[in-house]
């Protein structure tokens, strides 16, 4: 109870009640989805923020050809972000542990499946960078630790107060921090995806579905919304 009284707390700093204040309707309706998050989620900000412990998913799928969206590590803790169909398990605070979601973890790993697809290590004394394990097999992507390009290094893990592009063409979901591709494509993503935030351990995200913080990549544009959801 203190942990989610604290989680409350840090999610909703800032923020007050204002009744002087007109109401203002928001012209995106894509947000995330109290009707599709786990137990001990808790949204706030017009459903732009998820705490607490579990997965949310968007309220609507990504079905143009290129989408776009980012989030916010607003704080730290145990987190993941990707794209999951609404048949995972919503309870779970790590994602890409089934084989209905593909995420990016706060322990350094991509994973769909139970399988790691790329493992991020710390970084060394000598790089002020973290290096890039991929465990996928040859044919699918490079390994960049090992690849004779010296320049197609490395990764950095996102840290508290980056933000983490999202982007996705059906043929693969690429991870962007602060605008530069992290070089960890995930492909054979199958099914209707939707964005997923996992949070756990004090972690708050919020999600951001427009006006962007960093431009998306060219030819990819923010979630288009459904004639059903309007």
């Amino acid at each position: 109870m203190i942990n989610m009284f604290c989680c409350l707390k840090g999610c909703i700093n800032g923020f007050t009640l204002t009744p002087s204040v007109p109401v203002r309707i928001k012209e995106n309706p894509i947000q995330l989805d109290s009707l599709h998050m786990g137990h001990e989620v808790v949204l706030v900000k017009s459903g732009q923020r998820a705490c607490g412990s579990g997965c949310t998913l968007g309220n609507a799928p990504l079905v143009q050809n290129k989408a776009y969206f980012e989030v916010k590590l607003q704080q730290g803790g145990v987190w993941a972000v990707g794209l999951a169909t609404r048949d995972t398990d919503l309870n779970r605070v790590h994602g890409g542990f089934d084989k209905e979601s593909w995420c990016l973890n706060s322990d350094g790993t991509v994973r769909h499946d139970n399988i790691e697809l790329y493992h991020l290590r710390p970084a060394s004394r000598d790089s002020p960078t973290e290096l890039l394990v991929s465990t996928e097999s040859p044919d699918h992507v490079e390994d960049k630790a090992e690849s004779d390009n010296p320049d197609s290094t490395v990764a950095t893990m996102p840290v508290e107060g980056d933000v983490i592009g999202i982007a996705y063409d059906h043929v693969e979901m690429n991870f962007f921090l602060n605008g530069k591709n992290m070089e960890i494509p995930v492909r054979n993503i199958k099914g209707t995806v939707y964005p997923a935030l996992y949070v756990d351990d004090g972690a708050i995200l919020d999600i951001i579905l427009d006006n962007f913080r960093y431009p998306p990549p060219s030819g990819y544009e923010k979630i288009m919304v459904e004639q059903s959801l309007l």
